[in-house]
């Protein structure tokens, strides 16, 4: 292969190769992953680059890493040991402190794999088709539309963004582009819920008015503690690791990992909550919200966080329906009796984990003469070598990346587009902005606005700090 047109030649080659690696997902093709490793040569693999390769990014490489027709080309991230990859170089205390979030590393890479500490740099480098984007959502929106605009498909992990103008700009900037880029809501890819999504909007239960969903960890009374800034390692580049947000000082109980307790680059709603709110919109295909109220405060745990450590949110829709979400970090045990998810319609109620589910039929309620409208349902289906009877895995993440590998060939939409990801991240955003104006809010959705408040308008996106700008 010559270097002449190289990305159009390989673009070419990697979608020649697509019916084979879709072959290997479905398990219909004869060619098993491992002599399919040796038919594919480096330069027909899918050259991928990370950008954080902290805790959830580690788990993603991991993921491609096994995927064969995935080739690791760059790593990128502002914390050195994270890029060269090295955990007797990670500072002792984030070990001692934070052991199942600092990463094992040691990973061996087959091929020589570039290694960056300025993100732009690794989007210059030609040779990558796609990258992967895992860094503290602030960052999110920044790289992805640039990494669109290098010419990069993309895979960015949730939430989208942190805010929704923010994210609204990354869904613009995609439809003026040719790339593929998946958001990494991953349940989208568990069959359980690809088969509810077609038929509770179909009325298998009935009209729906009410969904709720809960996420519960209890983390009194200390949560991340209480700290006071301090200087950072001296291989952390913090000001990097800030980016657009206004610059403060370093402080132990942010980054690593702990930035999710931190408004200004994450929330728990955002963080955990995203999943379930995706999962319910798209169950019930809904769009987006007609009013907003949130309830809810630091009740209990006493440490630095910014964001509450009890949340309940409630969500109207113009169709007539309501969603709820509840996030607890001062109990424990979910109220959802089985799984994650509860969905309430007129003829039975569903509840729904991961891979299974489960369908009660509602009973008569004053003056009905009824027995029932349908019958009960229960899908647990068995899982053998780590795999669902369709020739799915069990563990929806791995199916998201394989989708996301596949798409890149084919050039078809993957499983969670920019469109969804941006609405369904919304839903967060909008809960910690009528949390913060304690208003009950009421919502455009076409032109994305607030039409009862003002206040709430001003907290659609923030002044980013120079020299970064969207």
């Amino acid at each position: 292969m010559t270097k002449t047109n190289n990305k159009t030649t390989r673009r070419t080659f990697i979608a020649q190769t697509g019916m084979i690696s879709a072959g290997i997902t479905l398990g219909v093709n004869p060619v098993s992953a491992k002599s399919y490793k040796t038919i594919i040569g480096s330069n027909d693999r899918i050259r991928v680059g990370f950008i954080g390769v902290g805790n959830r990014g580690t788990q993603l490489l991991h993921i491609f890493m096994n995927q064969p027709d995935c080739e690791i080309a760059a790593l990128c991230d502002v914390y050195e040991p994270y890029i060269t990859r090295d955990r007797s170089k990670v500072n002792p205390r984030y070990v001692k402190d934070r052991p199942g979030q600092i990463p094992a590393m040691a990973e061996t890479f087959p091929n020589k794999v570039e290694r960056y500490s300025d993100y732009r740099k690794l989007l210059e480098n030609k040779n990558i088709d796609a990258v992967c984007i895992a860094t503290p959502d602030h960052w999110h929106a920044l790289m992805t539309v640039d990494a669109i605009k290098a010419g990069k498909d993309v895979y960015i992990e949730k939430p989208l963004s942190k805010t929704i103008h923010e994210g609204r700009v990354m869904v613009e900037t995609q439809k003026n582009s040719k790339q593929i880029v998946t958001v990494g809501l991953n349940r989208r890819a568990a069959s359980s819920f690809q088969k509810l999504a077609i038929d509770i909007p179909a009325g298998k239960i009935g009209k729906v008015t009410f969904a709720s969903t809960c996420y519960v960890g209890n983390m009194f009374p200390f949560g991340i503690g209480k700290m006071k800034p301090e200087n950072p390692p001296a291989d952390f580049n913090w000001d990097a690791w800030l980016g657009p947000r206004a610059y403060r000082p370093y402080q132990y109980n942010i980054a690593p990992y702990m930035f999710r307790w931190w408004n200004d680059y994450s929330s728990q709603i955002a963080n955990n909550g995203v999943h379930y709110l995706d999962l319910m919109r798209w169950m019930m295909n809904e769009q987006a919200p007609v009013s907003i109220c949130a309830s809810g405060g630091k009740y209990a745990v006493d440490d630095d966080r910014t964001i509450p450590d009890t949340l309940q949110v409630t969500y109207e829709f113009g169709s007539g329906a309501l969603f709820t979400i509840n996030v607890l970090e001062a109990s424990y045990g979910s109220f959802v009796s089985d799984g994650f998810i509860e969905l309430r319609g007129t003829k039975g109620t569903l509840c729904t984990n991961e891979n299974s589910y489960k369908i009660v039929p509602t009973r008569p309620g004053q003056f009905q003469s009824w027995d029932k409208l349908m019958d009960g349902e229960e899908n647990n289906p068995a899982i053998k070598d780590n795999l669902l009877p369709d020739g799915s895995s069990r563990d929806s993440t791995t199916n998201m990346i394989r989708n996301f590998l596949d798409c890149i060939k084919s050039r078809k939409t993957p499983y969670c587009t920019l469109e969804d990801g941006h609405r369904s991240t919304s839903l967060a955003h909008l809960a910690n902005i009528a949390l913060a104006t304690k208003q009950r809010l009421q919502w455009d959705p076409a032109k994305e606005r607030f039409t009862n408040s003002e206040e709430a308008n001003k907290l659609l996106h923030y002044e980013y700090r120079k020299p970064w700008n969207l």
